[in-house]
């Protein structure tokens, strides 16, 4: 069960009616493809699982993409950890033209065993297509060898130039839905295909989605609309999520991406958006909740925390000698005590007179996952309808890539042809 509690007074939901409608237009017209792969996505599911089935001898398999063709699966994958079927290949990452972490990462890796995906929406993706030069280089394999294709697949939009690359070259092609833009990609080919790979439960997580897109779209539950409300017309800019599990860390940063990307924007002249800030608990209670509490009242604070938590421990009901203080009055479990600590923490910043909700999950399954994932969508989507920006382009990092362009100068274009 997905539960989100209001520290806060709502706004009048006949009031916001307009901005449901708004959204609604958006779902039939299918102008925004991400709303309905929940629905939509169960066949590719089928075809990776059929395609798997010709693969021999995989134990790892490596994203090769950035930004939104990595930080979903990758937020999936970590919370799910502990649901991960066994006997099923490794997920890595190479998401960064980082030289340390891209020889840490094939130093792991053995080439005949691995499959590589290389995603990108355009194909064009610079620190995509670097990293797959260096892949080929470093393990001696380029496009003309015959075991390329056994070794690397490619997840792309139809008629864009990776796929034009693998058609070149025999290599196995998943595509994007229409009009998915790559933040909010997570539940199509770009998550699914490497996720159920590597034995993730991809069906209950579209379920978990489908749920929560039915909740909004045939249900009518007003929750996000109101919050999203909240967060738009409060005298607050920042939106912090208190995450309160490891398993969280990287939902955080595709939250942060999710949030900054979309509703980063200039609108008639003037920059508006809102910041988002991703903090784990118990661990940030010791740092940023200070700022939190007794800096500017410029934040608003969402917790999320889990009901049962998978291996949970009693923390053993013995007294250690001078540590006597740290100790506690019968034996609790290690999720109790977390649990706790999130609960006062949230105490200390509702009476801080500071914007509060809450969100808890049952447990941190597939199912919860997606419909946690469908959520944040939603509400990005919202939050950018009410502020009256275009939620799904990205023009100031379009320009970041113009200007690397022009810096590179006589770099570009410029490699031998194999």
């Amino acid at each position: 069960m997905f539960v989100n509690t209001f520290y806060f007074q709502p706004a009048d939901c006949d009031s916001l009616k307009k901005f449901k409608d708004r959204i609604d237009i958006e779902y039939h017209s299918r102008s925004v493809g991400y709303y309905h792969l929940p629905n939509s996505e169960f066949k590719v599911i089928e075809d990776v699982k059929d395609w798997q089935n010709s693969l021999e001898n995989i134990d790892s398999v490596v994203i090769v993409g950035v930004g939104g063709s990595s930080l979903g699966a990758k937020a999936v994958s970590t919370m799910l950890t502990c649901d991960k079927k066994f006997g099923t290949p490794n997920l890595f990452f190479l998401e960064n033209i980082d030289p340390i972490s891209i020889n840490a990462t094939l130093a792991k890796l053995k080439f005949s065993k691995t499959l590589f995906l290389l995603i990108s929406k355009s194909g064009t993706t610079l620190d995509t297509v670097s990293i797959a030069k260096i892949i080929m280089e470093r393990f001696k394999v380029y496009p003309e060898n015959k075991e390329f294709k056994e070794h690397f697949a490619v997840i792309t939009d139809k008629n864009s130039a990776l796929c034009e690359f693998a058609n070149e070259y025999g290599l196995k092609a998943f595509f994007i839905s229409q009009n998915v833009g790559g933040r909010f990609s997570v539940l199509s080919a770009t998550g699914l295909v490497p996720l159920t790979l590597c034995g993730f439960n991809t069906e209950a997580l579209l379920e978990g989605a489908a749920k929560c897109k039915s909740d909004f779209f045939e249900k009518g539950d007003m929750t996000i609309i109101q919050k999203a409300y909240t967060y738009v017309n409060g005298e607050e800019n920042i939106n912090v999520l208190f995450s309160y599990s490891n398993a969280f860390k990287a939902f955080n940063e595709w939250y942060i991406q999710l949030w900054a990307e979309s509703l980063g924007k200039k609108k008639g002249g003037k920059n508006i958006g809102l910041t988002p800030i991703g903090l784990i608990g118990a661990i940030d209670q010791h740092s940023f909740l200070q700022l939190i509490i007794d800096g500017p009242k410029d934040k608003s604070v969402t917790f999320i925390r889990i009901k049962e938590m998978k291996g949970d421990m009693s923390i053993p009901n013995f007294s250690l000698k001078h540590l006597e203080k740290a100790d506690l009055k019968s034996s609790i479990s290690a999720a109790k005590l977390l649990n706790e600590q999130a609960l006062a923490t949230m105490k200390s910043v509702i009476d801080s007179g500071i914007t509060t909700d809450e969100i808890t999950l049952d447990k941190l399954d597939a199912y919860h996952t997606g419909y946690l994932i469908y959520y944040y969508e939603l509400l990005t989507s919202t939050c950018g309808i009410m502020l009256g920006i275009d939620s799904y382009n990205q023009p100031g990092v379009e320009i970041g890539k113009k200007i690397l362009i022009k810096k590179l100068g006589k770099y570009v274009n410029a490699a031998k042809k194999l």
